[in-house]
């Protein structure tokens, strides 16, 4: 594995989105709501950085399985959350193939949030099989396997405080 983006990098840039997120919706009260597992490290520190009053949520959905690509099939098993009339921000870890983000973008509308944007630390673009914009991204990465600061393989390797580059000559955890 090789560091691709350091603790440092990563703090500096969560305190860069919770200062962007905190002037845009003041007075609006969001709902963060997180995408489980991935997000939890990211969700945990950006809420911390803001500075207006919000609720969390999470959703479980999954378009992988133990491999390091997408399968393209969008898996959710918890989808508890009320939006109705409130101010949705969608946290993600990772933007790759669009197809998860795509699919929870439209089960939110149904819900008839006041409004509905996105926040993930990663974007892929290069990996993108949908367009879905990111309203809050913070940083464009190219298309490699990462793990760590919540990403994992194979669920290993959330732990780490930096994004790593996993080779594709590595064994799996």
């Amino acid at each position: 594995m090789r560091i691709l983006l350091t603790k440092t990098q990563i703090a500096d840039k969560v305190q860069e989105l919770g200062a962007q997120i905190s002037e845009d919706y003041q007075d609006k009260n969001p709902i963060l709501i997180g995408l489980l597992k991935g997000s939890v490290v990211f969700l945990a520190d950006l809420m911390r950085t803001l500075t207006i009053p919000h609720t969390i949520d999470f959703i479980r959905a999954s378009s992988y399985g133990a491999g390091m690509t997408s399968s393209g099939q969008v898996h959710v098993t918890s989808m508890d959350v009320d939006v109705e009339n409130r101010h949705v921000l969608l946290i993600e870890d990772i933007i790759d193939s669009g197809v998860t983000l795509q699919y929870l973008k439209e089960v939110l509308i149904d819900r008839k949030p006041a409004s509905l944007c996105v926040c993930a630390l990663l974007d892929k673009p290069a990996s993108r099989r949908t367009y879905e914009k990111v309203d809050y991204c913070g940083f464009t990465i190219p298309d490699v396997f990462v793990v760590g600061y919540g990403l994992d393989w194979n669920e290993q390797y959330r732990h780490l405080p930096y994004v790593a580059v996993v080779e594709e000559q590595e064994n799996g955890p």
